[in-house]
C-alpha cells in the first residue's frame, strides 16, 4: 500500500474513533463507528490473500450487524424519549440492544467467534490495531451509558468471556489466536466492572492496550506467528525472549507486574459491592489464561530448542526492524505496580 493512501486510511480510522469518543449525539456516534469500520478493512487486507479476504469479510459482517443493532436501539430510544442525547436512555429494551451491539463490536462472549478468526487471518500489524485501537470506541460508549446498562446481562457476558478467553486459548499454537483469546478474557474483566466503577475500566483498558502493544511489537521484531518460531528466538534475540517472559506474566496478572493492578482492583471493587462468587470464578478462570501464557514463556525463554547453526549464539545480530517505542512500552507494561495507590485515588 502506498504511503499517502495508508496515511489517509489511518487518519480516517483515528477520526472515526475520535468522533465516537467526543460526541454526545447518537447519530454522530453511529457515523463515527461506520467511518472507523469502513477504513479498517483495507488495513486488514493490506497483505492480500484469500485468508485476509475471508477475515475482512467476517469482520465487516459482524461490525455491520452490530451497527444495525445499535441503530435499532437508538431508534427505539428516540421513539420513547424523543431525544438523540447519549445520556438519556429511558427504555430498557433500547439499553439491552445498545449493550448487545457494543459487546458484539468488542468481541465479548457470546459474540466472540469472529475475534480469533479475524485476528488469525491478518498480519501482525493489523492484528495489533484490531486488538488495541478498535476497542477504544465501543468502550468509550459503554463508559458513557454505564448508568443505564443492565448489570445482570453484562456480568453474565463478562463471566462467560473470561471463561471462553481461558478455555479457547488452551491448545492454541498460533500466537495471533492466543492474543485474540487473551483479548476476549481482558474485555470480560472490563465488562464486569463497568457498571460498578467505570473509571476503573479505563485504567484496565489503558494497561491492556500497553501490554498488548508491547507483546505484538516483540512478535513483529522476528515476525513470529507460531509458538515454534518464537521458540527459535533465543538464538537470535536472547534479550527479547526474557522480555516476552516478563510481558506474558504481566498479561497473566502476576503480582509484581503491571497486569496485576486491574485484576486486584476489580476483585476488590466487586467484593465491596457484596459479590463474592463472581470475582472468585473470574480469578479461577484467569488461571487458564495464565497457563497458556506460561506455555509460551516456557517454549520461549526456559528451553533451548535445537537451531540450524552450530554456534550457541548468532555472531551477527541484524536488527532490521526499528523498535522505537519498545523500551517505554515494556517498562509501563511491567513496572507500574508501585503507582497503585495513586491510581486507586483516581478511581
Amino acid at each position: 500500500m502506498k504511503p499517502p493512501i495508508l496515511i489517509i486510511i489511518m487518519a480516517t480510522i483515528m477520526t472515526g474513533t475520535m468522533i465516537v469518543m467526543l460526541s454526545s449525539h447518537w447519530l454522530l456516534i453511529w457515523i463515527g463507528f461506520e467511518m472507523n469500520m469502513l477504513a479498517i478493512i483495507p488495513i486488514l487486507m493490506k497483505k492480500y490473500n484469500p485468508r485476509a479476504m475471508e477475515a475482512s469479510t467476517k469482520y465487516f459482517l459482524t461490525q455491520a450487524t452490530a451497527s444495525m443493532l445499535l441503530m435499532m436501539g437508538v431508534t427505539i430510544n428516540l421513539l420513547y424519549s424523543g431525544q438523540w442525547v447519549i445520556s438519556k436512555i429511558s427504555n430498557p429494551i433500547a439499553s439491552i440492544m445498545m449493550t448487545t451491539a457494543l459487546t458484539m463490536k468488542l468481541g465479548l462472549s457470546p459474540f466472540h467467534f469472529w475475534v480469533p478468526e479475524v485476528t488469525q487471518g491478518i498480519t501482525l500489524m493489523s492484528g495489533m490495531i484490531l486488538l488495541t485501537w478498535q476497542k477504544i470506541a465501543p468502550m468509550s460508549i459503554l463508559y458513557q451509558i454505564s448508568p443505564s446498562i443492565n448489570t445482570n446481562l453484562l456480568m453474565l457476558m463478562a463471566l462467560t468471556s473470561v471463561l471462553v478467553g481461558g478455555w479457547g486459548g488452551l491448545n492454541q499454537t498460533q500466537l495471533r489466536k492466543i492474543m485474540a483469546y487473551s483479548s476476549i478474557a481482558h474485555m470480560g474483566w472490563m465488562a464486569a466492572i463497568i457498571t460498578y466503577n467505570p473509571t476503573m475500566k479505563i485504567l484496565n483498558l489503558t494497561l491492556y492496550i500497553l501490554m498488548t502493544l508491547s507483546t505484538f511489537m516483540l512478535f513483529m521484531l522476528n515476525s513470529s506467528t507460531t509458538t515454534l518460531s518464537l521458540s527459535h528466538m533465543w538464538n537470535k534475540f536472547p534479550l527479547i525472549t526474557s522480555m516476552i517472559l516478563i510481558l506474558m506474566l504481566s498479561l497473566g496478572g502476576l503480582p509484581p507486574l503491571s497486569g496485576f493492578i486491574p485484576k486486584w482492583m476489580i476483585i476488590q471493587e466487586l467484593t465491596k459491592n457484596n459479590m463474592i462468587i463472581i470475582p472468585t470464578l473470574m480469578a479461577i478462570a484467569a488461571l487458564l489464561n495464565l497457563y497458556f501464557y506460561l506455555r509460551l514463556t516456557y517454549s520461549t525463554a526456559l528451553t533451548m530448542f535445537p537451531s540450524t547453526n552450530n554456534m550457541k549464539m548468532k555472531w551477527q545480530f541484524e536488527y532490521t526492524k526499528k523498535a522505537t517505542l519498545l523500551p517505554p512500552l515494556i517498562i509501563t507494561s511491567t513496572m507500574l505496580l508501585p503507582l497503585t495507590p495513586m491510581l486507586s485515588v483516581l478511581d
